[in-house]
């Protein structure tokens, strides 16, 4: 199923894109480096998406100083279920989701009790950049966690699955769905044991199934058939990538994007480098489709009409 991934020159002839192809023929050349800052900061890019509309989960709080993590409590009260991340974290590192919690106990999502203090030492964590890229000094970045939709309960493991959009000058290129599993630890990382799927970006529907890039066909711990997953609101997802573009004027990125039950798709949050594990989840390569769009993709378009134009290329 994968064995162009076990020869280089089936490599080349499948248009798979390396790490150094895209860091310089791609990043460097439609990235500039002084728009990284609107997606390497979480809060930046929060308060940004907002202002264009792009749906977002409630920001509840930052904390920014040590001092200020003895407010949390406060901070949160009234929230049942809330999400701690660094500002400037990377791979999922420095997440911790809350299901619920009296003020005492605190319950995460993979199933850990947590006490006050435990929370406590978690943000001073943050604040001391433990998570955070090349480990400057952070921010804690509280928000409501994702009430994810009942679609996908089959599907993944105590944890929001999130659609990996990667966008390239402002067309959606190649998408997978991202699914935790129990050896995740309920988080959506695929280097962390999560299960990729990749979709075909003009319907949405499943094309292959992989987990530690192994080919899979049913989720590990829910034993639901990969092949059967279908994400609604297909198009609002699209649409919500191609508006990253715009956004941030980051010629190549990948959005993260969930689906809450009651506010439907929402931006987590915009990579400027995203990885290319997303070839082996759709069992092709994404060198030989940004070449597409270099040649054959028309310029000028709206956020919505790029996508029209990639969902009318599959019918």
């Amino acid at each position: 199923m994968f064995e162009w991934l076990l020869n280089g020159k089936k490599l080349h002839d499948n248009g798979v894109l390396g790490m150094n192809d895209r860091n310089y023929s791609v990043i460097a050349q439609y990235n500039k480096r002084s728009l990284y800052t609107l997606v390497d900061d979480k809060v930046k890019t929060k308060k940004l998406a907002n202002s264009i509309n792009i749906n977002t989960p409630k920001m509840i709080g930052i904390i920014e100083h040590q001092y200020e993590v003895k407010n949390l409590l406060d901070m949160v009260r009234g929230y049942d279920t809330f999400v701690i991340k660094p500002a400037h974290g990377s791979g999922g590192k420095g997440v911790l989701v809350i299901k619920k919690h009296d003020g005492q106990n605190f319950y995460s999502a993979s199933g850990n009790v947590l006490s006050f203090k435990d929370i406590y030492q978690h943000v001073s964590n943050t604040l001391s950049g433990l998570f955070s890229l090349g480990g400057q000094y952070d921010v804690a970045l509280i928000e409501e966690a994702v009430n994810f939709s009942d679609v996908f309960k089959d599907f993944s493991y105590h944890g929001v699955p999130d659609v990996r959009v990667i966008v390239y000058k402002g067309y959606p290129a190649m998408v997978m769905m991202r699914l935790a599993t129990k050896e995740s630890g309920g988080r959506a990382n695929l280097h962390q044991g999560a299960v990729g799927v990749g979709l075909d970006v003009s319907t949405g529907v499943p094309l292959k199934a992989v987990m530690h890039n192994k080919p899979i066909a049913q989720h590990p711990d829910t034993k639901a058939n990969l092949m059967d997953l279908r994400v609604p609101f297909w198009k609002e997802h699209l649409i919500i990538g191609a508006l990253a573009y715009d956004m941030t004027g980051l010629g190549y990125l990948g959005a993260d994007i969930v689906l809450d039950k009651n506010r439907g798709p929402m931006m987590l949050e915009v990579n400027a480098r995203p990885g290319l594990a997303i070839q082996i989840a759709n069992g092709r390569g994404l060198k030989t489709v940004l070449q597409k769009i270099d040649e054959t993709y028309p310029s000028g378009l709206s956020a919505e009409e790029r996508v029209d134009f990639v969902l009318n290329r599959g019918k």
